[in-house]
């Protein structure tokens, strides 16, 4: 009991911290005049080094150099690594377009894309239970995109877009690069994948040429976002779904749309409608659905 109360705390406080990372990078694109084609290579690249340099320290040098030694390894790296450097530039993204709550709401569809994902590569058909998580999230996303407004959407068409291309490699980097996440610690290939998105967005956005008025909100908040966002978060939900799994691990992600929501309804004033409120109701049904049918999967398999 200690052991599941103690994942149980962890994953949520990742979901929570990653709420806020979110949030913070919201303040930054409305309040400080910063985007996310800045933000994101910053944020990769700093938090790629913090890191990398906790794995060296930790598992030693050699360890963290341990997946360019083998071309497989490089090759899967490098798939792991641009799959989660667009997922963050996406989720970014995404926030600047809208907000940091229907950012978090987007990107939590990824259990779709993975069941999608796992049916295509097994050529198998989804079970009923699949098809109904399917369309619970896909009716949740309508509600909360359109307040049920068929002529039109209450949010920008290219928020939706990239909020479900942020969902969309967060299932890619949990379902493709398969060996290398069993053969190395994933703390330090988070590492490599953060500083390989640093340096590609650099010289894709050219981040050198953006004028950027430094004071302290713009410091701290750019500190948080890494050391709440990447260095306390994802290490605080692995920990977590190492004691009660990644089955159960999916019902707690949403701490992270939940905690978005509460910030933006405190800090960013925004309002909730009802149609709002009945999205998120459908949106956790689609988790309760989607752990539900991994759950009967793996009792077949044993």
């Amino acid at each position: 009991m200690n052991r599941q109360m103690k994942g149980i705390f962890l994953a949520l406080m990742g979901g929570v911290c990653w709420g806020v990372s979110g949030s913070l990078g919201q303040y930054l694109f409305m309040y400080q005049g910063i985007n996310a084609r800045w933000l994101v290579p910053v944020r990769l690249g700093l938090a790629g080094v913090v890191l990398l340099a906790y794995s060296a320290k930790t598992h030693g040098p050699a360890s963290a150099l341990a997946p360019w030694k083998d071309r497989d390894d490089r090759r899967e790296l490098f798939l792991y690594g641009l799959a989660v450097s667009l997922n963050q530039f996406f989720y970014y993204q995404t926030i600047e377009f809208s907000s940091a709550s229907l950012c978090t709401i987007l990107q939590s569809q990824s259990p779709v894309f993975i069941l999608l994902i796992t049916s295509c590569r097994r050529k198998k058909k989804p079970t009923v239970t699949e098809i109904f998580s399917v369309v619970l999230a896909l009716a949740g996303v309508f509600l909360i995109t359109t307040h049920g407004n068929l002529r039109g959407m209450n949010v920008a068409p290219a928020a939706v877009v990239t909020g479900l291309l942020a969902a969309l490699f967060v299932a890619v980097y949990n379902t493709e690069p398969v060996h290398i996440l069993q053969k190395h610690s994933v703390l330090m290939l988070q590492g490599w994948a953060f500083v390989m998105g640093g340096i590609l967005f650099t010289f894709v956005f050219h981040i050198w040429t953006y004028q950027i008025h430094w004071n302290a909100p713009v410091i701290l908040s750019i500190a948080a976002v890494v050391l709440i966002g990447n260095v306390i978060a994802f290490p605080a939900y692995m920990k977590g779904i190492s004691y009660i799994g990644p089955q159960k691990g999916i019902l707690f992600g949403f701490a992270e749309p939940a905690s978005a929501a509460l910030i933006g309804a405190a800090v960013f004033h925004q309002t909730f409608t009802g149609y709002d409120v009945l999205g998120f109701i459908l949106f956790m049904f689609m988790l309760l659905m989607t752990y539900m049918s991994t759950v009967r999967e793996k009792a077949v398999a044993v």
